[in-house]
């Protein structure tokens, strides 16, 4: 890979999924090298289960995939963003966002 990607340690690093046309944050996955390399080539955004250890396509079981517009690196290359459209909701719960629960002073 040409970039220089700071990797954990387990060869992951976080990448953070937006909504390209409303900017709403949909979820947080981990990618390695090629998860990264196939929703390059793909359109569609992969990442590596950590539970799973494996590679898995955004939308294989419920079919809800999310097309890549862009791909971003931040500025200390220790996290992408994948700006992109979901075909259905994002989440397992079938939420649009995987970020639905807020959290305030009196839940800590």
């Amino acid at each position: 890979m040409k970039k220089d990607l700071k990797l954990n340690e387990q060869g992951l690093i976080p990448a953070i999924v937006q909504d390209a046309a409303t900017g709403a944050v949909l979820m947080l996955g981990y990618m390695n090298e090629e998860a990264l390399a196939r929703t390059l080539a793909s359109g569609e955004v992969w990442f590596y289960s950590r539970s799973r250890q494996e590679l898995w396509h955004k939308g294989e079981t419920s079919g809800n995939v999310i097309k890549v517009q862009s791909v971003w690196l931040d500025c200390d290359n220790d996290t992408i963003l994948v700006k992109g459209k979901p075909t259905g909701p994002v989440c397992h719960t079938g939420s649009p966002t995987c970020f639905f629960q807020e959290i305030t002073e009196r839940d800590i």
